[in-house]
Formats: structure tokens, C-alpha cells, sequence
């Protein structure tokens, strides 16, 4: 057993240098401040289409401001379209047999298009999140607020899953 606190010392040095390293062979962390031609930048060029509905609507503001946080706009080069669906499914219920619980899925399917004629699709994939919300007894309000505060949590993680794996796609062919 050491004293002194130096088999404490010797592995942070090494997380240090490897951190040095990485960044000498094109690593960015993905939050971080983006370079003239990063990851993040190049995301400010991607338009979201409109997605039907009202969490469709709540889906497309959350990934506009993660796409092009700063506002720069710019002219788009790729259209990310996504479907959206949610399937509510009963998991609590009163002596009466009314739910008192729901749980929500919520799936993306996403494609990454070019614009521009022709249009091909860079990527795509499926992001899916779960959520759950109380039904209130007799409070239809309360219910209603529950319900709305969900789906806005479900939006909201379903465009941090589909960012980051936007910004780990290379954007070539814009």
C-alpha cells in the first residue's frame, strides 16, 4: 500500500497526457467549443422539416435549438426529417380499474438528407426514450398538466439522442 497519495497521482497524469494526445489526432469533445469546421458548427447547417402535431411541433423547436444553438442560421446544406410516435400504455390503476399511471414511448425514425438535386440520405437511424406521468384522481387539470409535462421530457431527450448521433455522423457531401 502506498502513502503519500502518489498511486492516486500517477493515473491522473496519464488521464492528463492521454487527454493531451487525443486532442493532437482530431478528438473534440462533442460540448465543447466548436472549431471554424467542427462537428458542432457544421450541425448549424442542418434544417429540421416540419414534424405533424403538437409534440411533433415540440420535437422540432428542442432540436433547433440544439442544432444551431447560437442562432448563426446560415445556408442549410442537409434536412433532417424525422416521424414521430408515441404509444401510451396503462402501468398503475385504482381499486376501480381507471389508470392512475401511464408510461409513454416515444420513437423517432430520423433520415439525413442532402439538399439539392439529387438528394441522397447521409444517415439515419431510430432513437426511442420512455417516460411515465400520474393520472390524478379526479383532477383533470392536474392530469393534464402531468400529461403535458411528460411529453415535453419525452421531446426533449428524444432530441438530445438524435443530436448526438448527428454529431458523430460525418456531414460530407453538402
Amino acid at each position: 500500500m502506498c502513502r503519500g497519495g502518489s498511486s492516486i497521482l500517477w493515473p491522473r497524469r496519464a488521464l492528463l497526457g492521454a487527454a493531451l494526445l487525443a486532442g493532437g489526432c482530431g478528438f473534440r469533445p462533442l460540448y465543447g467549443p466548436a472549431a471554424p469546421d467542427g462537428a458542432p458548427a457544421a450541425l448549424a447547417g442542418v434544417q429540421v422539416a416540419n414534424i405533424p402535431e403538437r409534440t411533433g411541433q415540440l420535437l422540432r423547436q428542442a432540436l433547433v435549438r440544439r442544432l444551431d444553438p447560437r442562432g448563426l442560421g446560415g445556408a442549410p446544406r442537409h434536412e433532417l426529417r424525422v416521424t414521430l410516435a408515441i404509444e401510451n400504455e396503462p402501468i398503475g390503476f385504482r381499486r376501480d380499474g381507471a389508470p392512475s399511471r401511464i408510461r409513454a414511448t416515444a420513437r423517432g425514425d430520423w433520415r439525413l438528407v442532402t439538399l439539392g438535386a439529387p438528394q441522397r440520405e447521409v444517415a439515419a437511424g431510430r432513437e426511442q426514450v420512455f417516460d411515465a406521468a400520474n393520472i390524478p384522481d379526479g383532477q383533470f387539470f392536474a392530469a393534464d398538466v402531468s400529461r403535458d409535462a411528460m411529453e415535453r421530457r419525452l421531446m426533449e431527450q428524444l432530441a438530445d439522442r438524435i443530436v448526438q448521433r448527428l454529431a458523430v455522423t460525418p456531414l460530407a457531401g453538402g
